[in-house]
């Protein structure tokens, strides 16, 4: 549908977007000398969570919202869990659950990373935005760095492995009960998993060097979709970078903050959504800005700009080259998303190690009870930014309500941003070429956008981009099919 003002803007469509996780559709509308006036970033898909699982009893909601993803089940499972204990009463599990948790965190966070590294987006980063698209996919990265493939692939088995081993499946598996865990971790199964983790933090390390040489030895990445932005995170009470639990922090682009240490339980007071006609995905804000100024980031840009410091050593030390590359300010470049995720995941492996050596971790005091409540929330940082579970139960302990803000949803204009700086940048409203359509792509991509449980890993989907001008003639269409063809016709 046409809205009032755009009838004589051109419109370029992007339909669908790859190498992201779910169904995305990018929409350019250009005036009539060719500039960008909107870019919007589609999601054509309904799921529905927040409306199905209304009637359920609370105790199934950390296993019912699990299947929103394929990619990060365990960051719904912890977000609903966090929220179900305190819909039984419970502020603070066991010492020993508590640190299940995190390190079932810390394994998920890592696999997630590894798979959006080295799978979606090494292509591009090692090959560049326009190159031949038939070798810029997965295969041509086993091609050419067979090595780099090979450690990309170990990281997130790894990760997967540790999943499996606390819930019982990689995909979808069992950990948590109200106020604790279900099980024990045994030693056998602590001992299998330290037997690979000197190997796992090389690897990790290896991937940070990466992304940082990457980064920094290319100027040309350090403007692409750049944004100058808000940013929300959770950091620790000490302002470390915290991914399981503590205080929202929200920070303008000059470093300064917004609110600190803010209560999570609160977070409606700070954060409204808006909605908008053209897509299903919610555009949230801040209200201390405002709804025109208050849009923020969230993910692993945010959260290592935001930290003042992360706990484990090799992860600060690269959190200080970061932010030496900043001179001491915060980095908006888009692309050192890249970067900043990997000094996560060498945080992760450094947070197993550690874990995987406290005695607590193979303790047998699992459960708290507590007196049961109406209400629970529960947020956590999942890999992609801060995730949001909110619930009210009635007096049966059914859902009535709930609210869930995932961390694709937070950055949702940040990436409609993004793809139209990129758009004003590269296009020129007259011809579509595959490098066009690639270049809004690895814009949207940097975000690692978890669109829903669907997964189109080697981004061989059909894709179609037309321009047409304002009396609706096509100018240029240009198709890439399921086997990596490219057609033009006019």
């Amino acid at each position: 549908m046409t809205e009032p003002g755009q009838e004589n803007l051109r419109r370029i469509a992007v339909d669908p977007v790859t190498r992201v996780e779910g169904h995305g559709k990018i929409t350019l509308l250009l005036d009539e000398e060719n500039h960008v006036r909107e870019a919007r970033f589609h999601i054509v898909e309904f799921r529905g969570f927040e409306k199905f699982i209304q009637g359920r009893p609370y105790w199934e909601v950390p296993y019912f919202v699990q299947r929103l993803c394929g990619i990060c089940p365990v960051s719904h499972h912890l977000a609903a869990a966090k929220a179900v204990d305190q819909l039984v009463g419970v502020d603070r599990v066991t010492p020993t659950s508590d640190k299940l948790r995190r390190l079932l965190h810390f394994g998920q966070t890592l696999q997630s990373h590894a798979l959006h590294f080295f799978h979606l987006s090494s292509p591009d980063l090692l090959f560049g935005f326009g190159s031949n698209l038939r070798h810029r996919n997965i295969v041509g990265v086993i091609e050419d760095y067979p090595d780099l493939a090979l450690k990309g692939v170990k990281l997130r088995k790894y990760g997967q492995q540790l999943i499996e081993v606390i819930t019982g499946k990689r995909i979808h598996g069992a950990a948590t009960v109200p106020g604790g865990m279900n099980k024990s971790l045994t030693i056998e199964e602590r001992d299998r998993l330290l037997a690979d983790i000197h190997d796992v933090l090389g690897w990790a390390q290896d991937a940070v060097d990466l992304n940082e040489k990457i980064h920094t030895e290319h100027p040309e990445n350090h403007g692409f979709g750049r944004l100058n932005t808000n940013y929300l995170s959770m950091v620790g009470s000490d302002g470390s970078l915290e991914l399981y639990h503590g205080g929202l922090r929200a920070s303008r682009p000059d470093g300064s903050n917004i609110f600190d240490q803010f209560d999570y339980r609160g977070y409606s007071g700070k954060i409204r959504e808006e909605v908008r006609s053209w897509s299903y995905m919610k555009f949230p804000y801040l209200t201390d800005i405002g709804r025109d100024q208050g849009w923020y980031r969230v993910g692993p840009l945010a959260r290592v700009n935001n930290c003042d410091f992360i706990s484990t050593p090799l992860a600060e030390a690269a959190r200080k080259r970061f932010v030496a590359f900043g001179n001491g300010a915060f980095v908006h470049d888009t692309l050192a998303y890249h970067w900043a995720r990997m000094i996560e995941a060498l945080h992760c492996a450094e947070s197993i190690h550690d874990l995987l050596n406290d005695a607590d971790i193979l303790g047998s005091d699992l459960v708290v009870k507590g007196e049961k409540r109406e209400e629970g929330i529960g947020v956590i940082e999942a890999p992609r930014g801060t995730l949001f579970h909110h619930y009210r139960v009635n007096e049966d302990g059914t859902i009535k309500k709930a609210n869930l803000i995932v961390s694709t949803t937070s950055n949702n204009q940040a990436m409609n941003e993004s793809v139209r700086s990129v758009a004003n940048e590269y296009l020129d409203g007259n011809e579509i070429t595959e490098g066009l359509l690639n270049h809004l792509e690895v814009a949207i991509r940097a975000y690692d956008p978890c669109l829903s449980c669907a997964t189109h890993a080697l981004g061989k989907m059909p894709l179609e981009i037309e321009l047409v001008d304002a009396d609706g003639e096509r100018v240029d269409r240009i198709a890439k099919g399921s086997n990596g063809t490219i057609t033009r016709t006019a």
